[in-house]
């Protein structure tokens, strides 16, 4: 889960520096890929080294893979809501701003005293 959200991540920066504002399908196969990669080694090196036991590896990549998949899939479903429930703003096509977001304005703010934390 922590492969899935970090990768999500990544690709929620990719976007933003790429200015794309559409999910792009790429970054998707990618994350799955990386994180299918990384639990299919992390699975291998325990199975093999650690406990001392045979692989069988088609299995072990069918069960990752169906484990993988749905994770993936909500976990971009909770980061999407997130990011569209925090968002600053909604723009026009024209790109003017049309709604300031309420709940990103309600959002806690650093107290006053922080602000100027050296200054005395």
């Amino acid at each position: 889960m922590i492969s899935v959200f970090t990768t999500l991540f990544i690709k929620n920066e990719l976007e933003q520096m790429f200015r794309e504002k559409h999910n792009m399908i790429p970054f998707h196969i990618c994350n799955i890929l990386i994180t299918f990669i990384v639990s299919i080694v992390a699975d291998a090196v325990l199975t093999i080294y650690i406990f001392g036991e045979n692989y069988n590896w088609l299995l072990h990549l069918l069960i990752l893979l169906f484990m993988i998949l749905p994770i993936y899939f909500l976990g971009h479903l909770a980061f999407e809501k997130y990011k569209s429930v925090y968002k600053k703003y909604i723009l026009a096509e024209s790109g003017k701003i049309l709604v300031l977001n309420e709940k990103y304005l309600k959002k806690k703010k650093w107290p006053a005293k922080f602000k100027k934390y050296n200054d005395f």
